[in-house]
């Protein structure tokens, strides 16, 4: 652990409850936030599933956590992987206790997924939103099933939803395209939430962020490869180890309920925030109803995938 995540409520991996029995997919799992995530969750005796794009990677994650541990291969950048790997999934299991939206890009340049959208906005949204709705009939049965969304704090950078431009082909500024992507994350959990209250499904959606976490993620961020950036990094960035727990704790934690948000709380300057993970405040936008609908029927539309509530 850093040394800044030493501050805040003391939430650990300690107090993640026993998972003997439950199912839990976590997509982006080979490494960072994810990796982390899995190996908690496997610790505690649930099985998991390491949904990535590249299966050697995956493999090799699986062999570093100990319990049981498989792969199952997915691009969320292409909405045909998408579809092979929920059969695959929906073939495996009758039920499904978490659903864990890790993984997703930050920062690229402009690139465009197999299906001819935005990477960030095709990964980190779509491709999640896709796999969710394939999946969902899985866990609406599974009493304390759960949908995890991992947002960020830079949800906040961008102001709405470019639906007049969601490719960003007009123009490109891949800070703010990650921040929409992220935006979308919240918009998309808060409106699967309130249809699954709609219908009195024991199933929940949440949402979390890792603050600043020292992960592969940053690998864009402007500044990596300079002297000095990785030790500046560790000290004010949560460890991956860290920055999981929010995810851990939306995803297990029995008080949780659904539509709320976890991560830490800490300031650092104006880095962003460190620490052990908290209920949290999402920005008004993620909030507006209208958006989230509007999100919900654009992205069923693009991606042809509707759900089962």
């Amino acid at each position: 652990m850093g040394p800044l995540a030493l501050f805040g409520e003391r939430w650990t991996e300690r107090d993640v409850p026993d998972q003997t029995g439950r199912i839990a997919i976590v997509t982006g799992a080979n490494t960072g936030l994810g990796f982390e995530t899995a190996r908690v969750l496997a610790g505690r005796g649930a099985r998991v599933v390491i949904a990535v794009r590249d299966t050697a990677k995956g493999e090799a994650a699986a062999a570093r956590i100990t319990g049981d541990v498989t792969v199952q291969k997915l691009d969320l950048g292409s909405l045909a992987s998408v579809r092979e790997a929920a059969e695959q999934l929906r073939t495996r299991f009758e039920k499904i206790d978490l659903l864990i939206n890790n993984a997703g890009v930050m920062y690229p340049p402009k690139q465009t997924t197999a299906d001819g959208f935005e990477l960030q906005f095709g990964t980190n949204h779509l491709g999640a939103f896709a796999l969710t709705g394939l999946l969902l009939d899985r866990l609406l049965p599974v009493a304390r099933s759960r949908v995890v969304a991992v947002a960020s704090i830079a949800h906040r950078i961008q102001a709405g939803i470019h639906f007049d431009d969601l490719q960003w082909e007009r123009s490109y500024n891949r800070v703010a395209a990650y921040g929409q992507s992220k935006l979308a994350n919240l918009l998309f959990t808060y409106e699967l939430q309130r249809r699954l209250s709609s219908h009195h499904n024991p199933t929940i959606a949440v949402a979390a962020h890792p603050g600043i976490s020292n992960t592969e993620l940053m690998r864009h961020t402007p500044g990596n490869g300079l002297p000095g950036f990785s030790t500046l990094s560790g000290l004010v960035t949560n460890s991956p180890a860290v920055g999981a727990l929010a995810t851990l704790r939306a995803a297990t934690d029995p008080a949780v309920r659904g539509a709320q948000y976890y991560g830490p709380s800490l300031p650092v300057a104006s880095f962003g925030l460190v620490g052990y993970p908290e209920l949290v405040t999402s920005s008004a936008q993620s909030h507006d109803v209208d958006l989230q609908r509007r999100l919900w029927a654009v992205s069923e539309e693009l991606t042809g995938v509707t759900f089962p509530v």
